[in-house]
């Protein structure tokens, strides 16, 4: 891999290196052309790397490549990158060039001195699934339908990137995670889904989320802050925060040995979602 230096590692949604996502962060991605830069995300063997080319003093063209493929948007990548960059030109407002839209992230040091990113998505929607889709999804996870919880029925919800969202019923149900991961491959890649959003709610405002990313070479994906996004429009859209939005905490990697807490919070008069979290660099 070519100018090594350049190359940095972070894991996201987390302040310590063995928690939370590990993602790449190119911060110059200028010299690479779009087989470079997949092979770079190859070798690091990441979910996803962030390739970034500057365009202003904080302002960034920023493209996401898993192992395999390009992705339209990426959110542990985004705070990742953030949170690096806010090490290095100090915290405050960036805006991220992506392919999917505009992402304004504002970087904040808390009072700890932890750096804290907060992304706000592109303008979410969320659609319902047919009912042929749900079954075939549950047969290549190899749940059954009446595991699910019938208060947060399957939806498609987008922020950036497409998520079917499948809410278990207990704990233990979202906790044995074994699927058909070649065939959930090709039923995502049909569809044009990023990763599956595997949900249980705990209380009002507190969910646990695993989500298998099998398009991107990745049986699971530890801390996903797309899927944060597109769970937040989900969670607006049916209902599940008071009218003048509020603050979701979201437990992801637990079950993965990668423990991560992302933040998504919904304004009054904003449809859009904002998702933040830490980021502490990984030993080279």
């Amino acid at each position: 891999m070519d100018n090594r230096d350049n190359i940095l590692r972070y894991a996201a949604f987390t302040t310590d290196p063995r928690g939370g996502n590990p993602a790449g962060v190119v911060l110059d991605a200028s010299g690479l052309d779009d087989a470079r830069m997949l092979a770079v995300a190859a070798e690091l063997g990441y979910s996803e790397t962030a390739f970034l080319t500057g365009s202003g003093e904080r302002d960034y063209d920023v493209r996401y490549f898993s192992p395999k493929a390009e992705v339209p948007f990426c959110g542990h990548a985004t705070i990742a990158t953030a949170v690096a960059l806010a090490e290095r030109i100090g915290p405050g407002p960036l805006l991220f060039r992506t392919r999917a839209g505009e992402v304004p992230v504002d970087v904040e040091t808390e009072s700890d001195g932890v750096l804290r990113a907060t992304l706000t998505s592109v303008d979410p929607r969320v659609d319902t699934v047919p009912e042929a889709d749900v079954a075939e999804a549950l047969r290549l996870l190899r749940w059954r339908a009446d595991e699910l919880d019938p208060a947060m029925p399957p939806r498609i919800a987008y922020a950036g990137a497409r998520h079917l969202v499948l809410a278990a019923g207990s704990r233990e149900r979202l906790a044995e995670l074994d699927y058909d991961f070649e065939g959930l491959a090709h039923y995502m890649e049909a569809r044009e889904l990023t990763t599956l959003q595997l949900v249980w709610r705990e209380d009002a405002t507190t969910f646990h989320v695993r989500d298998p990313f099998p398009v991107g070479g990745v049986v699971e994906d530890p801390a996903t802050g797309a899927a944060a996004a597109a769970f937040g429009a989900y969670a607006r859209e049916l209902g599940l925060v008071g009218g003048g939005g509020g603050t979701l905490t979201l437990h992801q990697g637990e079950d993965l040995g990668r423990p991560g807490v992302l933040r998504v919070e919904l304004r009054d008069g904003d449809r859009r979602v904002r998702v933040s979290g830490t980021a502490v660099g990984i030993a080279g």
